[in-house]
């Protein structure tokens, strides 16, 4: 029972904290970095908090599931053997992937009431595009720190969704302006 005490609360903590905190300030300054590319197209503005949302938060239920699938005793080492694993990547990749067609979707309707150069295939591209992008990179890392986490005598609740959270606005943001020059939108 001495795991959950204010100390050790504190000591697995702080360094999560720390490291998270670093992660945001460098997904800021790629963001302040590009604002005026951003302000020139507003509906992407509108596109960036909700698609680095998407990457963020199913990666953060992805951890959540895999979390509890080690607290449960049914989480092997091996990834590609275990169904939970798999089916639970399934699961949160459809959300993500539904969450980003349907932005999508929602962007071209907001676009209509302002002045934007972009249409509904390219704002469906983008979206698709960049969030499959964060889709994979977030979900890589979350199974990655999953495991290593419980591996080494971590509880996965203390590090996954903080990490992945963070881990996924700096993936949307770098997913995000890829694909944008990948289309020349910016």
């Amino acid at each position: 029972m001495s795991y959950y005490t204010v100390r050790g609360i504190l000591s697995r903590g702080m360094p999560i904290l720390f490291f998270t905190s670093v992660l945001g300030i460098v997904t800021g300054q790629i963001l302040n970095s590009e604002l005026d590319n951003l302000i020139s197209v507003p509906t992407i503005l509108l596109l960036v908090p909700a698609l680095i949302k998407i990457g963020g938060d199913t990666g953060s239920i992805l951890g959540a599931r895999l979390s509890s699938t080690f607290h449960m005793g049914i989480g092997t080492t091996h990834i590609h053997k275990n169904p939970v694993v798999k089916n639970s990547v399934i699961a949160a990749f459809i959300v993500g992937i539904t969450a980003s067609v349907a932005l999508s979707v929602i962007a071209w309707m907001m676009s209509g009431f302002g002045d934007s150069p972009l249409g509904f295939f390219t704002l469906f591209k983008i979206c698709t595009i960049s969030g499959t992008l964060e889709l994979l990179a977030v979900f890589s890392a979350t199974i990655a720190i999953a495991f290593a986490s419980h591996r080494f005598g971590i509880d996965p609740d203390d590090t996954v969704i903080p990490v992945i959270a963070t881990l996924g606005d700096l993936v949307g943001i770098t997913a995000i302006f890829s694909t944008l020059y990948l289309f020349n939108v910016i």
